[in-house]
């Protein structure tokens, strides 16, 4: 059997004007690129394969990656009947449909296998209706998704499925990718070649995904061949290819993975990584918005009362973005991005704040002491709301020393703010507040 490794053949009995993509569609196994890790000898999709026994499986992974190529070399290799839904525009009606050319199959001693392509989309209703049919082997299921299936697939149909992760292919895969198709290009017509600097780049604009760069081969040929030209650089494929956006699937993984980096990067203390991110969403087609309001959260997170002034520029970089919008707006959340990284760290606040959520959950409602209830009316003061409170302004140092404002009973320390920026000097005067309170016998 040939490597894995290998691209995708020019399958034969393809029609020479059929579109590039299909004409390098894999007809066998040996001839899918990458994904090593599921189709290299002993791994699992290829036990799978060479079982003879097909199982329910979910494949996950970004656009591009061969998805739909492996459920239909599946079908193939198990002579099976290939049946495909798109959740996107199939429903209830499209399952029923199914089952019925299943039922079928199975009565001519045929198996089916439904692929259900970005099963995410389809509600709980609409996933719970595979359930009998997956468990009585009328079919073998099999569904593609972008999200992540453990908070899109039901935990049901999940149970009754093996999850195989597919990765992005790497430049080098890319690259022999490209090389196939140059072959089969210049099949057509006048030979094209690509120079070395060409080929690399635009291995790297695709991204990991190989529909991408078969899709970007096609267009560049055809605007080749128009211009009269053979020789593809650098320069020539920047011309001719319209725009160089990297995949940012909003809402996917890929979207929340990054964002992630960017909120890491500010909490590290690393400016220009930060930025780095932040750029690398905008050009990827982020909503500023919500990078704004992500930024926002992470000065009140991670950097909070050790430096007050990174919420105000944050929140500033918001509202400076509102009024200019794009593109003039995004540098002032960059400013904010940046000073948020360069800030003091802490998350002692934020800390706290979840300490004393849970404190007050488990110690139920308490009643406020007598001296600290209020007292508007004579009423309530005969019975003792406000008796003996003390006012902290007309105390030393505005401050009354062993005075309690937990209810009885109940006493916590949740906030411990660090030696770091201005929490160093708050850290100093609740020091010296504890001592007062020791001086009084109660601290």
């Amino acid at each position: 059997m040939a490597s894995s490794h290998d691209l995708f053949s020019n399958a034969p009995g393809v029609l020479a004007h059929a579109p590039l993509a299909e004409r390098m569609r894999p007809k066998t196994l040996s001839d899918v690129v990458g994904q090593a890790h599921l189709l290299g000898p002993g791994k699992p999709l290829r036990v799978a394969f060479e079982s003879g026994r097909p199982h329910s499986m979910i494949f996950w992974g970004p656009p591009g990656v061969g998805k739909t190529t492996l459920a239909r070399l599946m079908a193939d290799g198990f002579d099976a009947q290939f049946l495909a839904i798109s959740a996107v525009l199939g429903g209830v009606k499209d399952i029923r449909e199914a089952v019925v050319a299943a039922q079928v199959a199975q009565g001519q001693g045929r198996r089916t296998i439904l692929f259900v392509d970005e099963v995410h989309r389809f509600n709980k209703a609409q996933q719970d209706a595979f359930l009998p049919y997956v468990e009585s082997g009328l079919f073998t299921f099999i569904g593609a998704t972008t999200e992540n299936p453990s908070f899109e697939v039901n935990s049901a149909l999940l149970s009754r499925a093996r999850v195989y992760v597919l990765q992005s292919l790497a430049v080098e895969e890319l690259q022999q990718l490209i090389d196939r198709a140059i072959a089969i290009l210049n099949d057509d017509g006048e030979p094209l070649e690509f120079d070395a600097a060409a080929r690399e780049q635009l291995a790297r604009w695709a991204d990991g995904d190989a529909r991408r760069v078969i899709n970007a081969m096609e267009v560049v040929a055809e605007s080749a061949r128009g211009a009269q030209r053979t020789l593809i650089d650098s320069e020539w494929l920047e011309t001719s290819l319209s725009q160089n956006l990297r995949r940012f699937d909003k809402g996917g993984d890929a979207f929340y993975d990054q964002i992630s980096a960017l909120h890491k990067a500010v909490r590290g203390s690393d400016p220009d990584a930060s930025l780095y991110w932040f750029a690398r969403m905008l050009d990827g087609g982020a909503d500023p918005r919500y990078l704004s309001r992500r930024i926002v959260r992470m000065a009140i997170e991670d950097i909070g009362l050790a430096d007050p002034r990174a919420t105000e520029i944050a929140l500033n970089g918001a509202d400076i973005y509102e009024r200019l919008g794009s593109p003039e707006g995004e540098l002032a959340l960059a400013q904010a991005v940046v000073y948020l990284a360069c800030a003091a760290k802490s998350n002692a606040v934020y800390n706290a704040y979840k300490q004393a959520r849970r404190y007050a959950e488990e110690n139920g409602s308490a009643p406020v002491p007598m001296h600290l209830r209020n007292a508007p009316t004579k009423l309530m003061k005969e019975l003792g709301h406000g008796h003996a409170y003390r006012y902290a302004h007309d105390e030393p140092h505005g401050y009354a020393a062993g005075e309690r404002y937990f209810p009885d009973g109940l006493r916590a320390r949740f906030y411990r703010p660090t030696d770091r920026g201005l929490e160093g000097k708050i850290s100093e005067k609740l020091a010296f507040l504890r001592e007062l309170d020791k001086q009084q016998g109660k601290g």
